[in-house]
């Protein structure tokens, strides 16, 4: 396998967890008022409890509309045709991604390499040295990805992802605790960023589609692209 798709080896020697294990009822999220609003004042992230939310407050962000219809389309019509050429896999080298394809970018377009310039400028400090080749998944409508946390020897402290194509659900568990949890909707043209603690201590994944439920509410999984960046350790 490519070297890109080492980051996801790693789970400090842990079992990847259930996806429902320790959760309690998404649709208490907003309820119980255990949940982070994005600029837009719509809910973005909930959790399990205002604990687990201000022990991550400023390491777990969604940013609604961060790139528009247009540069959604730049970024797929330089996407589409290198991924057509790929067909889509259901037996992931460790069994941590279901139903994807993938590949890697150096070189952009004028368009796209200015998204990127801004992605890179909101979720990296200014002397971070950025993981190669900007990484690029694709998941089929049936595709998902388990539970895991990228590899600490491929990646730094900061992932950040650019999500194309479909509204998702991503959740993450603590390590230590599987009680506390969070919940983050992922609308298409979003960015999300995960740092630090959150980044080390939390399992991420990607709901399959009949899982895909935020604060009790349905959010239906369609293909989805995400254009993803990395730090590099130091």
């Amino acid at each position: 396998m490519r070297r890109l798709i080492k980051v996801f080896k790693q789970f400090h020697n842990k079992p990847l967890l259930s996806p429902s294990a320790g959760l309690s009822s998404v649709s208490k999220c907003s309820v119980e008022g255990h949940e982070n609003k994005g600029d837009t004042g719509r809910l973005l992230v909930c959790g399990s409890s205002a604990v687990v939310l201000e022990k991550v407050r400023g390491q777990v962000e969604v940013r609604e509309d961060f790139i528009s219809e247009d540069e959604e389309r730049a970024l797929l019509k330089e996407l589409e045709p290198g991924l057509k050429k790929k067909r889509y896999e259901f037996d992931h080298w460790d069994d941590a991604i279901h139903g994807y394809r993938e590949t890697e970018r150096l070189k952009w377009t004028a368009v796209c390499e200015a998204v990127l310039g801004r992605v890179r400028g909101v979720a990296f400090p200014k002397d971070s040295q950025l993981l190669g080749p900007v990484h690029v998944l694709d998941l089929d409508k049936a595709g998902y990805i388990k539970p895991h946390i990228d590899s600490i020897k491929f990646c730094g402290s900061t992932i950040a992802g650019l999500s194309l194509l479909s509204d998702s659900v991503m959740r993450l568990v603590s390590e230590d605790n599987a009680s506390d949890w969070l919940d983050l909707l992922l609308p298409r043209r979003s960015l999300y960023i995960l740092r630090d603690y959150a980044r080390f201590h939390f399992t991420h994944e990607i709901l399959k589609d009949e899982e895909s439920f935020f604060s009790g509410k349905k959010v239906p999984r369609h293909r989805r692209i995400s254009v993803i960046c990395r730090n590099l350790p130091t």
